[in-house]
């Protein structure tokens, strides 16, 4: 995809993650006690709030791997699953850049899934790059329609995990919820 695609599919990923996980889910784990929101205003105020606040993380990350144009080897250098893993992690250490991994790892299946080239995961332990059948060049006037559908697919699967297995938030009280049902389950 080109950056206008990506540009593209990180303002829709903020904005339908804002969407999503500014209604609560009422079913699936850590669920209990949720409840949708009542009035449309609330909800749409919500949504809005959680647009804005990933708005910039996301479209960033979306940007991020392009970087390594500039420098070394495109589509390896920073198209790879320790680029994932750094981003990741680096929240949980020095307590930003929350958010900026969705718009990375979106980035890497937009280019796995939307272009013909693919992209090395495992560089630099290997240069081979990997993609999905289906993909077509970036100067396609396929790739912004992909990228559109790709996205969507995306914002499905999240809406999927977050009303219906466990519910995603932004403060991890959700996370710790579930694993101690999990646990106690086990």
């Amino acid at each position: 995809m080109n950056k206008g695609d990506h540009v593209l599919n990180g303002v829709l990923l903020a904005v339908g993650t804002g969407v999503i996980l500014g209604i609560a889910p009422s079913v699936g784990v850590g669920a209990t006690g949720r409840t949708l929101p009542t009035a449309p205003l609330d909800a749409l105020l919500a949504a809005g709030l959680l647009a804005a606040e990933f708005f910039i993380p996301v479209v960033l990350g979306a940007l991020v791997p392009d970087v390594d144009t500039a420098f070394g080897k495109h589509r390896k250098s920073l198209h790879n699953v320790f680029v994932v893993a750094v981003l990741v992690a680096y929240p949980l250490v020095f307590d930003n850049l929350h958010f900026v991994w969705l718009g990375v790892v979106s980035h890497l299946v937009l280019d796995m899934a939307g272009s013909a080239r693919g992209v090395a995961f495992a560089y630099p332990l290997t240069s081979q790059e990997w993609n999905l059948p289906g993909g077509v060049s970036t100067t396609s006037g396929y790739a912004t329609p992909l990228t559109v559908g790709i996205t969507l697919v995306e914002l499905g699967l999240m809406a999927a995990v977050h009303y219906y297995v466990v519910p995603l938030d932004t403060t991890g009280q959700t996370i710790q919820q579930a694993t101690a049902q999990m646990a106690a389950l086990i």
